[in-house]
């Protein structure tokens, strides 16, 4: 028989929750507890059916219900791929060795040929062996810098917000609410809502500024600001949650409505 929820996840039941980093290779971010023994815990995702097994080493510290969605941590970033769940490696590429892996010309006489001159044959390896090894680096530099600009792409498209003609969102916090939004940016052109599980988002749009406003709570009540996207949707402002991170990650995985 399954042990029950114990502390710090005893109050995740029958709450849904968002796990931050989300799973890689499963979409919707929106998960509610089903049981819990005293190794791993039961989840079952609101949106795709899912239902997982997590050991509980994976799980981090839970957010604060002050925070405008329910947070579970997780250490390391997990996969969930081919039915299995574990820990999330991105992959590498594999440079090419070995003589001509680069295009290079074979090093196999032809039958028949006169045997090389040693002191030319010695002039022409280590030409070739400089431009492999030029090569070489030149594709490790490439690879660092494709590295280097995916993991900094939320710096780069907060970066974005600079260059927008109206900034007044910077000013809104965790804890403006509807008419606290409309108190510091005015009246919205647009006022969509959109209800998921038991979260309730409300996004409102300035379409002459080019950017919407989201905000999201359990229910109409209790709706707090949670970040900006712009024209893609794509986020130009969050806001840190108490436990740690921010909402950058959960507003990649709200769909636009």
């Amino acid at each position: 028989m399954a042990a029950p929820p114990i502390p710090p996840l005893q109050h995740l039941a029958d709450r849904t929750f968002s796990f931050f980093p989300p799973i890689v290779g499963i979409e919707h971010n929106e998960w509610i507890m089903r049981k819990a023994t005293w190794s791993e815990i039961l989840v079952s995702n609101c949106g795709g059916g899912y239902e997982i097994w997590i050991p509980r080493r994976y799980l981090g510290e839970v957010s604060r219900i002050e925070d405008p969605v329910l947070i579970v941590g997780l250490a390391p970033e997990l996969e969930f791929r081919s039915g299995m769940l574990r820990p999330y490696h991105p992959r590498l590429i594999e440079m090419p060795t070995g003589p001509g892996a680069f295009g290079g010309e074979s090093t196999i006489a032809d039958e028949g040929a006169p045997p090389p001159v040693m002191g030319p044959r010695l002039e022409a390896s280590d030409k070739r062996a400089l431009k492999l090894i030029g090569i070489a680096v030149g594709v490790a530099v490439a690879l660092y810098l494709l590295a280097v600009n995916y993991t900094r792409i939320g710096n780069v498209r907060q970066q974005t917000t600079f260059t927008m003609k109206d900034q007044s969102f910077q000013a809104l916090t965790a804890r403006d609410d509807h008419f606290a939004v409309i108190s510091k940016l005015g009246n919205p052109g647009t006022v969509h809502s959109k209800t998921v599980g038991t979260i309730q988002y409300e996004a409102m749009g300035y379409p002459d500024r080019k950017y919407t406003v989201i905000l999201m709570g359990r229910d109409l009540r209790e709706l707090a600001y949670i970040g900006t996207v712009d024209e893609r949707w794509h986020p130009v402002h969050y806001v840190d949650l108490r436990s740690g991170g921010s909402t950058d990650a959960l507003l990649r995985t709200i769909e636009k409505f």
